[in-house]
């Protein structure tokens, strides 16, 4: 349909296209004032409007209703949709599952083929196993290789499978950083039609690339499938929040000082779930990799979208990295001529306004739990001593405390899910106030440690037990990484060493990193000081740290010791980094080496030395830290565009370990039963051929009672497998040896590993077994302290529906889509909680579990719930999808009853919830579709 008239033609160059032009509503609704990102999904509602999922009326609402949200639905298709490889193999078992569920019940199994380009970037599966040796990345490579054989074959079966699909090879770099070099597009042609590049991506931070002026945005691997065969994401149009910058950096800033600001601010302000969109003349000063780097840590502030419009930089950045003349030159045309491109002094129609004076961004890190909770580099000392008074409240204080108490006063307790942030569904939380001193320090409990090459040390509490320049976030951006260098450099070249008990190592996010420091000669600086290359991928931030040496982590674990890691991420909620490591800070590529020269977080940067050069004085960070000017020269004698070129030419090739693995063929997946990583799934055993209405929940037992702040990595699996654990039994069952575990992340494609690692991370407090730590519970009316996985299993055999109950922020932080599938597989019915963060609310729904929103003001406390009680949900019975959108619900506990609000918010989520999940919903529409 062509209702309002908006497609034409349109000439760049020598080539035509056709366009769906915006200014064919400009007259009748003014859009030229609408946000740039509102545009974009204006464009997209006239390109797919067919009258059913995309009406003239939807259009005509949001061409009208400016920017400031509004709860009518809209339907949004991406262009594509980017995977990394931990969310991307149990999507691809989910699709060949359903060509065998298809294949089964007499359709078609070919045809349930993505319909849109999907890219998989294999780059969450190397480990820091081996570091600070110059063979780091190949024994690292290989360690890789040798883990992930089955699941690499599984994925090349999947590109020769499935036509739509591509697949990056690993040690090519992260997902996010190939996305922005390589992948996107800013404009799309195909079929010559011409529209923007938009996607969705199974990875919380893939906003990174709305730096670019690409609109996209994190979603669970279930939704992401959905999309992928064909189902319009459905969503609300959402607020669009105005961020004017002014002025630019001061001289010792850096950008990721700047995204710290920017995360503290509109963490403070209140961005969840609205899309924020940048504008002003300070935007001129900020590169495109530095708006990339914002984007990057969207989920950190909960927006779903951060976003840059198209600007001269943004041809820059287009042109710099390799990208073809002609699609540079069409992303110039197609901006001007829809009105994307952005002019400084104008204004568009925002809901909320929100300005930051890039003059007054200092240096700083964030931690020691989450990434909002802003530190000043001035102030890091002091605030570390404070929080290890909470980290450690059973120690004496010492005078330092008390000037400690009185500068920072006490701000209460966290939560019972671990302090960490996400994207939660409420109210703008309040300015973050600074940990208790109380108990803050000492007295010194050091502990001597001998090393395996016999250095003799002390670790103490604070020691940086891990310095790692890593991460999406950074290594996409050249003035930090060379900062980070010349750091080095200057550092070697006055006699420092990184202290002996700090684990450091660099994993940058592509190859050209490597070429460009290569280039300014600076590798053999970050290699004396142990930063050598440790892999192209996504290591520490997502828990890859690798274990910690043997000495260390026996002295860390034996005398109870709280040593820190700081690396430069967007991710260092409680328990994710390493196991052994109570306290991470994200920090930038230059401080991460600072911190590492310097061994503790327990100093004061401006004031102490980092130590003592080789002339016997003592040298300082001002000593080591290079000017603006230096980075900038540097930069620009040794990045050049080729690098990209070069480095993206066989991008989808890979090294000859992958070109030689044997690839399984067919459009349907021989499954091994006795495979450990791949296991066919079993989301569509007995499923019957039309859905059933959800019934009422009775006789409920509580699995877990959690607190506020619980994010998907204390309920999915991630991390290392302990031997101890269900998933480890079940591994050593299966004839897996402790030292072949690998993770849970590489296990994603088995169910088996996955369902018994839920709710298993060693930090989670489940209150119904006294607040102890780790993933145990008890069960009832036995009484018996056993694993969740345990318990779950017991309840199942008496056939006793599971709830879960919690606090505030429930599933925050990253889309891990076995946080839902891990809950469903347990039995879990449904969760109550006083708010859900976006994608994980979205992940229950598609998994069939219900999120039950307490009313305001309730909660377990005030309701007075202990977790013992006998749980019925009444209500749901009957009920025609429809009336499945914010239906009351009535709970009773025990004879105490009480209301909840069921948190279905679109009639998509309706009809996904009344087919028992989006995959059911999915091979159903198919089946009807493409019969046999």
């Amino acid at each position: 349909m062509n209702s309002f008239s908006a497609r034409a033609p349109i000439t760049v160059g020598d080539r035509s296209y056709e366009i769906f032009r915006l200014a064919a509503l400009e007259d009748a609704f003014g859009v030229h004032r609408l946000p740039y990102s509102l545009k974009i999904l204006l464009e997209n509602l006239l390109r797919f409007e067919d009258g059913v999922t995309v009406t003239p009326a939807d259009i005509e609402n949001l061409a009208s209703g400016g920017a400031g949200g509004d709860d009518r639905e809209i339907a949004f298709r991406p262009a594509r949709v980017l995977m990394q490889d931990f969310t991307g193999v149990p999507a691809i078992v989910d699709l060949a599952a359903m060509r065998d569920a298809a294949a089964e019940r007499g359709g078609d199994p070919a045809g349930l083929e993505p319909g849109i380009p999907v890219d998989l970037v294999i780059d969450h599966s190397v480990s820091v196993d081996v570091f600070g040796v110059a063979d780091a990345i190949v024994r690292n490579s290989a360690l890789e290789f040798e883990r992930n054989r089955e699941r690499y074959q599984f994925l090349r079966w999947g590109q020769q499978a499935f036509e739509t699909l591509r697949v990056v090879p690993p040690a090519t770099g992260i997902c996010h950083q190939v996305n922005l070099e390589y992948l996107a597009t800013v404009v799309t042609a195909r079929d010559g039609l011409a529209f923007p590049d938009t996607l969705v991506g199974t990875d919380s931070h893939t906003p990174m690339v709305n730096g670019l002026g690409v609109v996209g945005w994190g979603v669970g691997g279930i939704e992401a499938e959905a999309a992928m065969l064909g189902q319009p994401i459905s969503m609300l149009i959402p607020p669009v929040v105005g961020f004017r910058l002014a002025g630019e950096l001061p001289e010792g800033a850096t950008a990721t000082d700047l995204v710290l600001t920017v995360t503290e601010r509109l963490r403070r302000h209140g961005v969840v779930g609205k899309f924020v969109e940048f504008y002003g003349p300070g935007c001129a000063n900020v590169p495109l990799e530095n708006r990339a780097t914002i984007g990057n840590m969207s989920p950190e502030y909960g927006s779903t979208v951060t976003i840059f419009p198209v600007d001269g930089e943004t041809l820059r950045y287009l042109r710099f990295t390799g990208r073809p003349a002609e699609v540079v030159s069409l992303v110039e045309a197609y901006a001007k001529e829809q009105g994307l491109w952005l002019d400084p002094a104008v204004e568009p129609a925002f809901s909320e306004t929100l300005e930051l004076d890039l003059s007054t961004v200092e240096p700083s890190l964030a931690g020691p739990a989450r990434p909002q909770d802003r530190v000043p580099l001035r102030e890091a000392k002091a605030r570390f001593a404070a929080a290890l008074g909470q980290a450690l409240p059973d120690l004496p204080p010492d005078s330092h405390d008390e000037a400690v108490a009185e500068s920072f006063p006490a701000s209460d307790p966290p939560g019972d899910g671990g302090g960490a942030n996400g994207q939660p569904e409420q109210k703008p939380e309040p300015a973050p106030a600074p940990m208790a001193a109380s108990g803050a320090r000492r007295p010194r409990r050091p502990v001597a440690v001998t090393a395996a090459d016999g250095r003799t040390f002390e670790l103490d509490h604070g020691h940086v037990a891990i310095a790692a320049i890593t991460s999406c976030t950074n290594t996409s951006n050249p003035q930090v990484m060379v900062a980070a260098g010349l750091v080095a450099k200057k550092a070697v070249e006055r006699g420092l060493a990184t202290k002996p008990w700090v684990k450091t190592s660099l994993a940058p996010g592509s190859r050209v990193v490597m070429d460009y420091y290569e280039r300014a000669g600076l590798v053999p600086y970050l290699d004396k000081l142990g930063f050598n290359l440790v892999g192209f991928g996504c290591t520490t931030c997502i828990g890859n740290s690798g274990p910690l040496p043997p000495e260390i982590s026996a002295a860390v674990n034996d005398q109870g010791l709280a040593v820190v890691s700081v690396l430069s991420g967007n991710r260092n909620f409680e328990g994710r980094i390493n196991g052994d490591v109570r306290m991470n800070y994200l920090a930038s590529p230059p401080l991460v080496v600072a911190y590492a020269l310097a061994g503790t977080m327990d100093i004061d940067l401006y004031a102490e030395p980092l130590g003592t050069g080789a002339d016997g004085e003592p040298v300082f960070l001002r000593d080591i830290w290079p000017t603006a000017a230096e980075v900038s020269a540097v930069v620009g004698s040794s990045l050049e565009s080729e690098m990209f070129r070069a480095a993206y030419g066989r991008v989808f090739e890979g090294e000859e370990r992958w070109r030689a693995l044997p690839t399984p063929a067919g459009d349907r997946y021989r499954w091994d039963g006795s495979s450990t990583y791949v296991r066919q799934p079993p989301y569509f055993v007995d499923l019957p051929d039309e859905p059933q209405p959800p019934p009422d929940i009775a006789g409920a037992r509580v699995l877990a009672v959690l607190g506020d702040s619980v994010t998907t990595d204390h309920i999915s699996p991630a991390g290392a497998i302990h031997p101890d654990s269900p998933a480890g039994r079940w591994l050593v069952e299966h004839g897996v040896e402790p030292a072949d575990f690998n993770s849970y992340g590489s296990r994603r494609g088995n169910h088996e590993v996955m369902i018994r690692g839920t709710f298993a991370n060693r930090r989670i407090r489940n209150r119904l077994a006294g607040g102890a730590e780790g993933g145990v519970t008890r069960h009832l009316p036995s009484g018996d302290v056993v694993p969740i996985y345990d318990a779950a299993v017991r309840y199942a055999a008496d056939g006793v529906p599971l709830v879960i109950l919690a606090g505030k922020e429930y599933g925050s932080g990253s889309s891990r889509d076995w946080a839902a599938k891990g809950t469903t597989l347990l039995g879990v019915r449904a969760v109550l909680a006083e708010s859900f963060e976006r994608i994980h609310r979205s992940n229950l729904i598609g998994m069939g579990v219900l999120p039950l929103q307490f009313a305001p003001g309730d909660s377990v406390a005030s309701l007075g719930l202990s977790g013992e009680e006998t749980i019925t949900v009444a209500g749901l019975a009957g009920a025609e999808a429809k009336a499945l959108i914010g239906r009351r619900l009535r709970v009773d506990a025990d004879g105490r009853p009480f209301e909840v609000v069921l948190r279905i918010d679109t009639p998509m989520e309706a009809e996904y919830l009344r087919h028992g999940g989006i995959l059911q919903y999915v091979l159903r529409q198919h089946l009807r579709r493409s019969p046999a």
